[in-house]
């Protein structure tokens, strides 16, 4: 390989994998201006698009041990989506532009080693955030423990009904 695509190639492999996740996705008969706006809304969620080609984006899923099924990714002209952080919001974005505007199509992804195709990306768009999913976790946990309490706090005030009772039979 001459110098220059080895050092496109690190690029990209480093990219790919100081991400948490990558989408794949498919950007043919994508205007400049479609992908600037793709480009725009998904710097909000720390993350970015890049237009790589096939035979690199091939070479770099070999090196990181993905799964041979993501070659079939790797075919007309493609796109990666790179980034840290919530991969169900980068989902929503991606999922819900390309439903506004008809580009561009989602041909899969990787979220750490799991391979997962376009119907995959559409369920993690589906997906909650992770406050939301954490807030009903500790509220299905919550749930049981505040009943307890409930019960124990009413034994306990039954328990000084009949200590009150005794202390004004005594007293009378």
């Amino acid at each position: 390989m001459r110098p220059e695509k080895i050092s496109i190639f690190n690029e990209v492999y480093e990219d790919i994998n100081s991400s948490e996740y990558v989408y794949i996705v498919d950007f043919s008969g994508s205007s400049v201006e479609l992908l600037s706006s793709l480009r725009e809304k998904l710097s909000d969620t720390d993350s970015q698009i890049k237009v790589v080609k096939n035979s690199l984006l091939k070479k770099t899923a070999e090196k990181l041990g993905w799964d041979s099924s993501t070659n079939d990714y790797f075919v007309g002209p493609t796109a990666i989506v790179t980034g840290n952080g919530e991969a169900t919001t980068v989902a929503k974005e991606l999922v819900s532009f390309a439903k506004a505007n008809k580009k561009p199509v989602m041909k899969g992804g990787v979220l750490g080693i799991k391979v997962f195709d376009a119907s995959g990306v559409d369920t993690l768009a589906k997906i909650p955030p992770r406050e939301i999913v954490l807030s009903q976790v500790v509220g299905t946990i919550a749930a049981p423990m505040s009943g307890l309490v409930g019960v124990f706090s009413q034994k306990v005030a039954t328990l000084l009904y009949v200590l009150k009772a005794i202390e004004e039979k005594k007293a009378s």
